[in-house]
C-alpha cells in the first residue's frame, strides 16, 4: 500500500515526500543534537569553514540549510533518472528513499560538509554520463573532477571520488589519454588555486595541509550505535544486498546506457563503502553519499521485482526503522 502510494508522480506524491521529510527531520528542528562536535567541525576544510563562519552561523540556520539541501538532492535524484531514464519508469521513489535514509543517524541531521559535497558529486556524475557517445574530446570529465575537487575543499574525503572520473572514462570512452589528463587536472585545480590564495594572502599553507591530513587520516571518533540503530542497519543492509544482487542478475538485459549508468552508481557505492571502512577520518556522515546509489538500487528493486508483497514489506520496514530511530533518539 505505502510503496504503491509513493510510486506515483502526481503533485500529491510530492507533498507526501515533503511531509515525510519534515517528519524525518523534526528532531533536528527541535534542537536535538549530539553535544560532541564531529571532527570536521573541529578542523573544517577551507570552504566549509567559510560557510560556517559567514553564512550558517546559528544551529537553526544550518539545520534549515541542511533540510533544504536534502530536498534539493531528492529533486536531483529524480531529475537524474528522468534525464537518463535508466530505471525506465518515471517515479519519485528515489527521493523518498533518500529522505528516509538521511534519518538513520539523527546526530548527523545538522549542517555538515557532506551534504553540499554530495550535491556536487551528484552534478559530477551527471556530467560524466553526459559524455556518453560524445564526439571528440569530452571535457565533461574535467568538469566532473573540478566539481569533486571543489567538494574536497568542503569535505576532505570527497577527494577519493575523483576515481569516478577515471572510471567514467573507462566505462564510456576508448581510453583517451587527453581526457584522463583533463580529469586529473580538474581534480587538482581547486586545491591548487586555494594554495595560491593562501600564499598570496600570507596565510599558513601548512595549516591547510595539516587540516586536510587530520580530516582524512585522524580517527573520526567513535559513534555510539544503539541496538535499534544496529538492528536497522542490518535490516537495511540486507534489503540493499538483495536489491544490488537483483540488479546484477538483470544488468545484461538492459540498454547499454542504462548498464553504464548503473555501473557508475555501483562504483560510487563501492568507493563510499571503502572510504567508510578504510579511511580513518570517515564516519557515519558518509550516509549522505552512500544513500545516493542506494536510493537507485532500492528503487529499481521496488519497481521491477515481480513479487510485489516482498517490496511492500521491505519499504514499510524501512519506514518503521527510521521512525523508531527518530523517536528513541529524543527519549
Amino acid at each position: 500500500m505505502l510503496l504503491k502510494l509513493f510510486r506515483g508522480t502526481g503533485p500529491g506524491v510530492v507533498m507526501l515526500i515533503f511531509l515525510a521529510a519534515i517528519l524525518v527531520w523534526m528532531n533536528a528542528f527541535s534542537g536535538q543534537h549530539d553535544p560532541h562536535p564531529f571532527h570536521y567541525d573541529i578542523n573544517p576544510m577551507p570552504l566549509y569553514g567559510l560557510l560556517k563562519d559567514f553564512v550558517f552561523k546559528s544551529v537553526l540556520s544550518g539545520t534549515i540549510a541542511s533540510f533544504v539541501m536534502v530536498l534539493l538532492m531528492a529533486f536531483m535524484l529524480v531529475s537524474f533518472n528522468t534525464t537518463l531514464f535508466f530505471i525506465n519508469e518515471r517515479t519519485f521513489l528515489p527521493s523518498i528513499v533518500y529522505v528516509l535514509l538521511t534519518g538513520l543517524f539523527p546526530s548527523c541531521q545538522e549542517f555538515n560538509p557532506v551534504l553540499p559535497a554530495a550535491l556536487l558529486l551528484m552534478i559530477a556524475m551527471r556530467r560524466i554520463m553526459e559524455a556518453y557517445r560524445k564526439n571528440g574530446t569530452a571535457y565533461n570529465f574535467f568538469d566532473a573532477s573540478l566539481l569533486i575537487g571543489i567538494g574536497s575543499l568542503i569535505y576532505a574525503n570527497m577527494i577519493w571520488f575523483g576515481l569516478l572520473s577515471i572510471i567514467g572514462i573507462a566505462l564510456l570512452r576508448t581510453g583517451n589519454v587527453k581526457e584522463i589528463l583533463l580529469a586529473i587536472l580538474g581534480l587538482i585545480t581547486p586545491p591548487a588555486i586555494t594554495a595560491g590564495i593562501y600564499y598570496v594572502t600570507g596565510r599558513d599553507m601548512m595549516n591547510m595541509l595539516n587540516i586536510a591530513r587530520e580530516d582524512l587520516f585522524s580517527e573520526a571518533g567513535s559513534y555510539y550505535f544503539s541496538r535499534v540503530t544496529v538492528s536497522g542497519l542490518i535490516v537495511i543492509g540486507l534489503i540493499s544486498f538483495i536489491s544490488i544482487f537483483y540488479l546484477l542478475t538483470v544488468m545484461n538485459g538492459k540498454k547499454i546506457k542504462s548498464r553504464k549508468t548503473f555501473s557508475l552508481l555501483i562504483w560510487s557505492f563501492l568507493i563510499s563503502v571503502a572510504v567508510y571502512f578504510v579511511i580513518a577520518g570517515a564516519s557515519v556522515e558518509m550516509i549522505y553519499i552512500t544513500a545516493i546509489p542506494l536510493s537507485y538500487f532500492l528503487t529499481h528493486y521496488f519497481v521491477f521485482i515481480k513479487k510485489k508483497l516482498l517490496p511492500e514489506i521491505f519499504f514499510t520496514s524501512i519506514i518503521i526503522i527510521i521512525a523508531v530511530i527518530q523517536v528513541l533518539y529524543v527519549l
